[in-house]
């Protein structure tokens, strides 16, 4: 049988913290401001929230925030005259929000200054992080699968919000080798309550074979993604016509395709574990007839176009935003798979603990550099993408798992590095980024170096 969210996780704190937040939410039943990031996994969060209060009848205002912009979120917390809930960004502003004069409850899966310690907060701030009771945030639980659990416990008939949850947590890449922990954990509810269907698949997206292929790009094959020849010789060997639909192959064919993209990802170096987004299992949202991958893809896009409201308003129903975030995907993977094909091309620059390259928009240049790292780039050193414009210099930086595992805190790195030339950083060990001033970016580089020689050189196998 189904069960409640209560005894998910067995840390005290967990519940404590969902508690507060709730009795904050339904204490205040008038206009909430949501404020959240404008990527996949805040977009997701937003939409959990967004059908959470409607079901309440509590009216809404959702606003993005586009980067770690501290006195964006001053503006905002100022100019909001009620209670406001933050989602997928916030646990490095709790100074600046405790001073919000009405309820404000914060959802993050981000470090904070001080964690895992979870600083002192008034009566009236409710901070939920997984850093508190136990859970990693980077790879057991996201935002949106953080709000979706907080919707739940707000009316359990948001077990519905499961397309959102999912949808975040693909965004941020939690889904890869099949989903952990407490996401897992809500998965499993979610299947039992026939709101998800798992099912065996491989993550070909298209109308064709060549189509899928060619456009794919996660994985990005090298030699293969972005050049529909190469793609069209690799299908006549495999006896797979171009024009077939990717939904049309047998078994056997599945097999063989993977086999062969299997074999060329190897060949280019790639981890064994990154191969593994070929057919692992597939998430089906009947809610919405697509797969869970499609969805987060739509509303990645959306906010990487900078109309992340748009990705909002798709998931409230909205059929005009429906097909706007359906065109915006067919740019947004055109923009990646033209980025990728680059640092195939020309490659990145070098040094001694990281590696980095510049990117003509910021919008695009995470989802770049974390493709990179996993496809292309040496996963050994992590690597920065740079987006300098008009104003404050953009960075996003990503590593893999494996050198988390063996110390490397790309969170503290960009934290680091970004005081050091006046800037704010910080987010996860495996991705993370920075706001820095204009003019600073080889300054901040040489800080981030620094920083990861140091920390590898503390490593006990480097003595």
């Amino acid at each position: 049988m189904p069960s409640g969210p209560d005894a998910f996780v067995a840390d005290p704190r967990y519940r404590t913290e969902f508690e507060k937040a709730r009795a904050l939410v339904l204490a205040h039943p008038r206009r909430w401001r949501v404020i959240y990031h404008y990527d996949a996994d805040g977009i997701a969060s937003a939409s959990s929230a967004l059908h959470a209060f409607a079901r309440l009848g509590y009216p809404a205002q959702a606003t993005p925030l586009a980067g770690v912009e501290r006195e964006r979120m001053r503006e905002l917390a100022d100019a909001t005259r009620g209670p406001i809930l933050v989602v997928d960004t916030g646990a490095s502003w709790l100074d600046l929000l405790a001073q919000h004069p009405h309820p404000v409850v914060v959802l993050d899966h981000h470090q904070y200054p001080g964690a895992p310690a979870p600083p002192p907060l008034p009566a009236h701030v409710a901070l939920v992080n997984p850093l508190d009771w136990g859970v990693d945030g980077m790879s057991e639980l996201c935002a949106s699968t953080l709000t979706w659990l907080f919707t739940v416990f707000l009316d359990p008939r948001n077990w519905d919000n499961a397309p959102w949850g999912l949808s975040g947590a693909i965004g941020d890449r939690q889904h890869v080798g099949g989903f952990r922990g407490l996401n897992a954990v809500l998965v499993a509810e979610a299947i039992v309550r026939s709101h998800i269907v798992r099912r065996p698949g491989v993550a070909l997206f298209g109308a064709t074979m060549g189509a899928a292929l060619a456009g794919g790009i996660d994985p990005f094959v090298r030699g293969l993604s972005g050049r529909p020849e190469a793609v069209g010789r690799l299908l006549e060997s495999l006896g797979i016509d171009v024009a077939r639909p990717p939904t049309s192959l047998s078994a056997d064919e599945t097999r063989r395709l993977v086999d062969a993209l299997r074999a060329r990802l190897a060949e280019a170096g790639v981890a064994p574990e990154a191969a593994q987004i070929l057919d692992q299992d597939r998430w089906f949202l009947p809610s919405l007839g697509l797969d869970a991958e499609e969805v987060s893809n739509r509303q990645s896009a959306a906010g990487r176009a900078r109309m992340p409201g748009v990705g909002v308003a798709y998931a409230l129903g909205d059929p005009t935003a429906a097909e706007r975030v359906r065109l915006a995907e067919e740019s947004w993977r055109g923009g990646i798979l033209r980025g990728l094909r680059r640092l195939e091309d020309e490659g990145v620059n070098s040094m001694s603990a990281l590696q980095w390259f510049e990117s003509p928009d910021a919008t695009l240049a995470g989802t770049q550099a974390g493709m990179a790292i996993l496809y292309l780039l040496d996963p050994e050193r992590p690597v920065f993408a740079v987006t300098n414009g008009e104003g404050p210099t953009k960075v996003s930086a990503r590593t893999t798992l494996r050198r988390v595992a063996e110390g490397v805190d790309l969170a503290t790195t960009c934290r680091v590095a970004a005081a050091a030339v006046g800037g704010e950083g910080g987010g996860h060990r495996v991705a993370a980024g920075a706001t820095i001033p204009a003019g600073s970016r080889d300054r901040f580089l040489d800080a981030a170096n620094r920083e990861l020689a140091r920390a590898r050189d503390a490593r006990p196998e480097a003595r």
